[in-house]
C-alpha cells in the first residue's frame, strides 16, 4: 500500500516529506545513544514516523524514578530492573513492527562504536544524543566528525533545555566548548530536577531536525543553538558562527581527543548514587555460575535474561554478561571497584 494511503498518510501529505521523503525514512538508520528521557521521546517519534532502523544503546536499567519523564517504560520494567534499551525496543516493536530496532545494553565507548559500525557502509545516517554526560557527548562529537556522520546534541535539566545540529564538517561541539565542562559545574536532574515538558520541547526540535536530515532537506536545518525554558515560556534560537573555529582540532581533522582517551574502569553515573564498573576485559561472564557462587552469601539474588541482581554490603548490584556492573548505593569509584572485586571478582 502506498504510504499516502497507509499509516503514514498524514505525514506524506506534508509537502516537505511526500512519498519520496517517506521512502528515504524507511531506508534510514539512526543511532540513539542514551535511552532515558531524551532517547525514549526521540525513539518513539522516529519509530512512529517510519524510520526503518533504530539502534538503541544504553548502559542503565529502568528505575521507578524514570517513569515520570521516560516514555516507553512501565512499572513492570522498573520492578524487574529491565535494561532500558531492551524495554524500549520491546515497546517500539509493538508500536511499529516495520521498524527494525536493535537494543544494545552497553556503555557507548569508542571501541563499541568501532565494533558496531566496522565500515562506512555500516555506519548510521544520523546520531541522536540522549545522554546525560558530556564525556559521551564529546565522544560522539569526535566519532561523528571522523566518520562524516551528522549528529544532534541535546540536554535538559530543571525547566530548561538546549539542542543543536552538528554537521559532519562543523562547527562542532568543541568549537563552542573546547573542553568538556566539569561535572561539578553542570546541573543535573538529580540536583535540579526535571520537568517532562522541557524534555518534550527539546526532543521536538531534535526530531524535526532529524526528519529534515533523513529526508535530504539539509538546507532547511536550523543553525545555532535552540534553547528553551518551559516555565518562563521562552523558546529561542541563538545564532553561532557558521564556520568551524580555526583552532578546533576535530574540524581541522588534526586530532580526535575523545577517541584516543583511555577507558575508565569505574565512573560515577551523572547525578546518581551509583557507579558503573567496567573492567578492561572482554571474555563473557557466566551469570548462572556467578549466581551459584553468590547463593546464600548475598540478599535478593535474582537472575533475569539480561542480568544478575543482588544486594551486598548495603549496595545493590546489577551485573551484565560482559562483566560490566552497576553498583547502586555508592558514589566513590574506588569503593565501587573494591566492592565489585569482592562480590564479582572478575577484574
Amino acid at each position: 500500500m502506498p504510504a499516502a494511503q497507509g499509516r503514514f498518510s498524514r505525514q506524506v501529505r506534508v509537502p516537505q516529506i511526500g512519498e519520496s521523503g517517506q521512502a528515504k525514512l524507511a531506508h534510514a538508520k539512526v543511532l540513539i545513544v542514551g535511552v532515558g528521557a531524551l532517547g525514549t521521546h526521540t525513539a518513539e517519534a522516529l519509530g512512529r514516523a517510519g524510520v526503518g532502523q533504530l539502534l538503541l544503546v544504553d548502559r542503565d536499567i529502568v528505575e521507578l524514578s524514570n517513569l515520570q519523564r521516560q516514555h516507553l517504560f512501565e512499572e513492570g520494567d522498573a520492578t524487574n530492573g529491565t535494561p532500558k534499551a531492551v524495554a524500549a525496543a520491546a515497546r517500539l516493536a509493538r508500536l511499529n513492527s516495520g521498524c527494525e530496532v536493535q537494543p544494545h545494553v552497553a556503555d557507548c565507548s569508542a571501541a563499541f562504536l568501532d565494533e558496531t559500525f566496522p565500515s562506512d557502509a555500516a555506519k548510521p545516517d544520523l546520531v541522536l544524543d540522549g545522554t546525560d554526560n558530556f564525556p559521551t557527548r564529546y565522544l560522539l562529537n569526535d566519532w561523528c566528525a571522523r566518520h562524516d556522520v551528522p549528529w544532534i546534541y541535546a540536554g535538559a535539566v530543571g525547566t530548561e533545555g538546549a539542542a543543536m545540529v552538528i554537521p559532519p564538517r562543523g562547527p562542532c561541539l568543541r568549537c563552542i566548548w573546547p573542553d568538556p565542562p566539569a561535572n561539578a559545574d553542570v546541573a543535573n536532574c538529580e540536583t535540579a530536577g526535571i520537568l517532562s515538558p522541557a524534555i518534550a520541547a527539546v526532543t521536538a526540535f531534535q526530531v524535526a531536525e532529524a526528519l529534515k536530515l533523513l529526508t535530504g532537506n539539509t538546507e532547511a536545518t536550523a543553525a545555532g543553538i535552540f534553547t528553551c525554558d518551559v516555565w518562563r515560556g521562552s523558546y529561542q534560537r541563538q545564532e553561532l558562527a557558521t564556520t568551524p573555529a580555526p583552532d578546533c582540532p576535530v574540524c581541522s581533522r588534526q586530532d580526535f581527543p575523545a577517541l584516543s582517551a583511555p577507558p575508565t574502569a569505574a565512573v560515577t553515573l551523572c547525578g546518581r548514587d551509583a557507579v558503573q564498573v567496567d573492567p578492561p576485559r572482554r571474555e563473557p561472564v557466566d551469570l548462572a555460575t556467578l549466581a551459584t557462587r553468590l547463593q546464600g552469601a548475598v540478599e535478593e539474588l535474582r537472575r533475569t535474561p539480561h542480568l544478575l541482581r543482588f544486594v551486598a554490603d548495603g549496595c545493590r548490584f546489577s551485573v551484565f554478561p560482559g562483566g560490566r556492573a552497576l553498583v547502586f548505593g555508592v558514589r566513590d569509584p574506588l569503593r565501587a571497584r573494591a566492592l565489585y572485586d569482592r562480590w564479582v571478582g572478575l577484574g
